[in-house]
């Protein structure tokens, strides 16, 4: 089932092999393309393609891959794309908006989600109050069960990776000035981690605001790609996104957390003669069982998340243009390409753990005490700087072509890069000073040395 938390990266497109040679300049001489003699030159490291007809844009066994998708896959992804394309060129066009009747439907179909947990927490109190002794076990297991449907608030993250105010004053300095020139309310609590990846979340009771940074992609941004990151994920907090609020957001939570419940699991058990016969007919004819009750919690999400995925959509285009309006729309441009190199930025840890395994047992040194958990970010920055625009350009056309997003609530790159080229170009309206990145380069320091040990330990 789709993950209803909302993130920012996107990955489209293979990484080159980890045992790729170190960046060079290309080896081969060009030559003609096969499918229409025009000069190609590929770079050794890379797919060789052709930018004039597109020959060999998607590799041949990727391509065998999209081939083997079933005609319901195909065509479920081909009305995603249009419903998509449409809603760029109304957003173009500036006819934005949620219909209003999306809005009342989807919060309708939250409202009964909401009510089976109040319902059976209701009933099994009522059992255990004025029940006899059987009835009041019949409420116990019912309240047991009222507390594994419950709405999924989620929680205000702890250890490893948060950071406090007091750690890093200088981070949160900055993330402040971008939520106060956003009119959006300070971050309450941010986190580091190890994805190529961001994303705001609301937990709790309390509904604080998480902002996790994944810091392998914040190690691959300039200092002004990292404003429009955080204006990015911060404008989530001012830009609408319904799907976010309390009462649709926690109910495709539970929809999604009811599915995992219910869907069958596979079969473990093993063995022989008619007691292993029998519970391999169990297995089958509960699995068949928890297929049907699963499909209600399945469909259910997936209905809501159609009502909502346009909403979703005007979100992360805003979110967006907020984006550009406190770093550039240079700055958004370049964060949003970076994000294609996602793939890439996982070669590098692949390479260097590779290295790591191939010293000699009696010489190898543990990654997580030595200085190959330093080399990790210097490796990772030159890496994709030497990535040459034709991969780029490669990897933004199999973008357009795949109609690649994180999910149904972003909008592929593309479109999103499109966007703000059409848009007026917009200075930066918060900056950061290389004094003030140094020291939050310097509240990040052991965090980097943490989760370099911890990619490199695979």
């Amino acid at each position: 089932m789709p993950n209803p938390a909302a993130s920012l990266s996107s990955a489209p497109a293979p990484a080159p092999s980890p045992t790729s040679p170190p960046p060079s300049a290309s080896s081969d001489r060009p030559r003609p393309c096969p499918a229409c003699s025009a000069a190609i030159d590929p770079d050794p490291r890379f797919t060789a393609w052709c930018p004039a007809c597109e020959w060999n844009l998607v590799p041949a066994e990727e391509a065998a891959e999209e081939c083997a998708k079933n005609a319901k896959v195909v065509a479920r992804e081909r009305a995603a794309s249009e419903r998509t394309e449409r809603l760029f060129e109304e957003v173009v066009a500036g006819r934005t908006g949620t219909t209003r009747r999306d809005w009342l439907a989807a919060s309708a179909l939250a409202a009964p989600v909401h009510a089976v947990t109040v319902v059976v927490a209701g009933a099994a109190l009522w059992l255990l109050v004025t029940g006899n002794t059987p009835l009041r076990c019949l409420g116990a297991l019912l309240l047991a069960v009222a507390f594994l449907l419950r709405p999924r608030l989620g929680r205000v993250p702890s250890g490893a990776g948060v950071l406090s105010r007091a750690d890093a004053p200088a981070l949160y300095g900055l993330a402040d000035r971008v939520a106060a020139e956003l009119g959006a309310p300070p971050v309450g609590v941010i986190r580091v981690d190890e994805d190529f990846n961001a994303s705001m979340a609301v937990v709790g009771l309390r509904r604080t605001s998480v902002l996790t940074l994944g810091l392998p992609l914040w190690e691959a941004l300039d200092d002004r790609q990292r404003i429009a990151l955080l204006g990015h994920e911060i404008a989530h907090r001012v830009n609408g996104d319904n799907r976010r609020g309390l009462w649709l957001g926690s109910a495709m939570r539970a929809l999604a957390h009811w599915y995992d419940l219910a869907r069958p699991r596979e079969r473990t058990r093993g063995g022989y003669g008619v007691v292993a016969l029998l519970s391999l007919i169990g297995d089958y004819l509960g699995n068949a069982f928890l297929h049907l009750v699963s499909r209600l919690p399945y469909r259910a999400y997936l209905l809501l998340d159609r009502l909502t995925a346009r909403a979703g959509q005007e979100a992360e285009y805003r979110a967006d243009g907020l984006g550009a309006r406190v770093a550039s729309s240079e700055a958004a441009g370049g964060l949003l390409r970076t994000l294609l190199l996602g793939p890439a930025a996982g070669t590098v840890t692949m390479r260097l753990r590779a290295e790591i395994q191939s010293r000699p047992r009696s010489g190898r040194r543990d990654a997580a005490a030595g200085p190959d958990a330093d080399a990790l970010w210097p490796q990772l920055r030159e890496h994709l700087a030497a990535i040459p625009p034709l991969e780029r350009e490669r990897l933004l056309r199999r973008s357009r072509q795949d109609g690649h997003a994180v999910d149904a609530s972003h909008p592929p790159t593309h479109l999103r890069l499109a966007l703000i080229a059409q848009r007026p170009p917009l200075p930066a309206t918060v900056t950061c000073p290389r004094s003030e990145a140094t020291t939050i380069a310097a509240e990040l320091a052991p965090h980097r040395t943490r989760i370099a040990r911890t990619l490199l330990a695979g």
